[in-house]
């Protein structure tokens, strides 16, 4: 019986995973050097705002893992998939240096970071080591945090999925001032914007002067004390990686918390609505992405946390996560829909992209398709 489910599993994941391949090659067929950000309608191309380039590494991050996929699974395009991985990835050098947003570990760890696992190019190093340097710079003395693109101010939980690339230019480097700011950005945020509960804020502000935290704020969320379900994702993922990169428990009992939350206020297939504390009738619209996300954490965390059985439990979640996306929530029953994962949400508040598509939703996706079909 349990082979049975292991191999149902192994073949639901591939052919999702075949059909993320096949949707991005429609992509990069169809408009040759764009990088999306999320759908409208269903396809890629529109004049909905973005504000930020923040997702522009997803698209050949996917790439650099459909290569790795069919290299080790002994398919017939990996170096199709390393020469796209590498056209795309090469127009983002430049913004190792971009000052403007805080999500250069999005842009670098998806991309030049994955190519320089299959190189092993020094130069390829340096330009992630570049964009961790470019990132610590955000980091505010009085408060200890990495500032969002909103403000000098502000803090998000999103950066905990970026503070990774501060880390890794220090281990690299054996720069301490580097590790030190990565460790304080995440005990401050780990303070400030994780509750007793295991939820999360989306925003913190302080007072510039002092470094006084002064309260909860959203951009995304219902409200500033709910707990916007991709940000919650997004402290399971980050608080992780800080763990593996600095081996402070209270990072992983952090992340462990917040998957804690996570199964407790998800339904029972997984898949959660896009802020938990919305009203009824608003949590109705789920976000994939955040689910995507989170089978990503729950995947990652079931081979760090020191109790087996826990360990056990956290990876059959974030399977099931993955079964209700692959059953429920791909784009293959509409032809002219041209993203991987339906029912993603950029930003509810402003009406866009809800229940889309988004680049960074197929992005998480197929890391946990890739993830687990590499340990089934």
């Amino acid at each position: 019986m349990i082979q049975f489910t292991l191999e149902t599993d192994k073949a639901l994941f591939e052919k999702a995973m075949r059909f993320a391949e096949k949707q991005v090659k429609r992509l990069i067929d169809n408009q040759p050097g764009y990088y999306p950000m999320y759908t409208a309608g269903g396809r890629w191309k529109h004049e909905g705002p973005s504000w930020t380039r923040w997702c522009d590494g997803f698209l050949p991050g996917m790439m650099w893992m459909f290569r790795r996929y069919e290299s080790d699974h002994g398919g017939k395009d990996p170096e199709y998939w390393y020469k796209k991985a590498v056209d795309y990835t090469r127009p983002l050098e430049a913004r190792k240096d971009d000052n403007d947003v805080h999500g250069l570990g999005f842009v670098f760890h998806s991309s030049f970071y994955r190519w320089y696992q299959v190189d092993r190019d020094p130069k390829l190093e340096q330009i992630v080591i570049e964009a961790g340097r470019t990132l610590a710079k955000r980091y505010k003395d009085k408060g200890h945090y990495l500032r969002s693109f909103v403000a000098e101010n502000s803090l998000f939980i999103d950066i905990m999925m970026n503070v990774g690339i501060v880390f890794y230019a220090a281990r690299a480097t054996g720069d301490k001032t580097l590790r030190d700011i990565a460790t304080r950005h995440s005990l401050t945020t780990r303070r400030y914007l994780v509750r007793g509960d295991g939820s999360t804020a989306h925003e913190g502000i302080f007072d510039l002067e002092t470094g006084e935290f002064l309260r909860e704020a959203t951009q995304q969320g219902y409200r500033a004390d709910s707990c916007w379900a991709r940000g919650l994702a997004w402290a399971m993922y980050g608080f992780a990686t800080s763990y593996e990169y600095s081996r402070d428990p209270h990072f992983l009992e952090t992340a462990e918390d917040c998957a804690d939350y996570y199964v407790t206020h998800a339904q029972a297939d997984g898949i959660c609505a896009w802020d938990f504390n919305a009203p009824a009738e608003s949590r109705k619209q789920v976000d994939t992405s955040a689910a995507a996300i989170a089978a990503c954490g729950f995947l990652r965390l079931s081979r760090l946390l020191h109790d087996p059985i826990k360990g056990h439990f956290f990876w059959n979640t974030g399977i099931r996560i993955l079964r209700t996306l692959c059953s429920n929530h791909l784009g293959d029953k509409e032809k002219e829909w041209e993203g991987v994962l339906k029912g993603s949400v950029y930003h509810m508040n402003k009406g866009l992209g809800v229940g889309e598509s988004s680049m960074w939703g197929d992005h998480y996706f197929v890391e946990a398709l890739e993830h687990a079909l590499r340990r089934i």
